[in-house]
């Protein structure tokens, strides 16, 4: 087989798994939106509304720049929010993995702050800071920050010492190292966290965003809760929803794009 037959044929088959990743992505949320729909034959708007009205609701928020904008502050939010995090966390990481002492003190307290409930950190964000975009952003970093640290924390640890052993027989410089072995080494571990913590933030900015916040998405769902609004409440968590499945879907490509040198199977899994 030549290389030009053997580079198609591996494009096929990632191809023909895309797509049966893609089908069997696809079932369960028609299952859910057929019973959802018969659902709203038998039972009154503010049960179950038509999902033909939630998808108009959905498109006038689009379509609403004054209404967009909200979404819009709860995306920056999570993404303020992620990165803090994910730069503090790595930081901690690095010390933990280079000083025994220092993860002896550090992943105790990180552990101690993973098992902190997110709406204990929405108190504690009352009490201690009087602005709600700097609530918002300590409420983000503290309930996302552990699961950055340990997940970077486990990368780092798991690089192969012979690898290691190896690649500074040749004395390479800093930067060397650190973009030609730790990189390509942590960076599964690395996107793993931040699709994880995307669909946790996702969920903790709703409830910051409850208490004192004058517009998100979680502001807007109060609203609709006040007047019954299901078809509404559908409507702005479908937003959330879509820049989730949007920025995963981001962090997928650029998982394939840096990891195309794998074999087919091995992405696919």
């Amino acid at each position: 087989m030549t290389a030009a037959q053997y580079q198609e044929s591996s494009a096929s088959r990632l191809s023909m798994a895309v797509l049966r990743g893609a089908a069997s992505y696809a079932v369960p949320f028609t299952v859910i939106a057929v019973i959802w729909q018969i659902a709203s034959l038998f039972f009154p708007p503010f049960l179950f509304p038509s999902l033909v009205d939630v998808f108009w609701r959905f498109i006038a928020i689009v379509m609403d720049w004054s209404q967009f904008v909200d979404v819009l502050a709860t995306v920056l939010r999570i993404l303020a929010g992620l990165a803090g995090a994910f730069l503090i966390g790595a930081l901690l990481a690095v010390l933990m993995a280079r000083s025994r002492m220092a993860h002896d003190f550090l992943s105790p307290a990180l552990t101690l702050f993973q098992g902190i409930p997110a709406l204990s950190w929405v108190v504690f964000a009352i009490i201690w800071f009087h602005g709600i975009e700097s609530r918002i952003f300590f409420i983000m970093v503290m309930t996302t920050l552990p699961a950055f640290s340990f997940q970077v924390l486990g990368a780092l640890q798991a690089m192969s010492r012979d690898l290691t052993e190896m690649v500074m027989s040749f004395r390479p410089s800093r930067s060397k190292l650190f973009t030609a072995m730790i990189i390509p080494a942590i960076l599964p571990d690395i996107l793993t966290a931040w699709k994880v913590n995307l669909g946790n933030a996702s969920r903790v900015v709703v409830v910051a965003e409850l208490v004192g916040a004058t517009g998100g998405v979680g502001y807007q769902l109060l609203q609709q809760q006040q007047v019954f609004d299901m078809a509404g409440a559908l409507a702005w968590t479908l937003q959330l929803v879509f820049f989730v499945l949007v920025v995963q879907a981001i962090l997928t490509l650029i998982e394939s794009v840096a990891f195309r040198y794998r074999a087919v199977s091995e992405r696919a899994l």
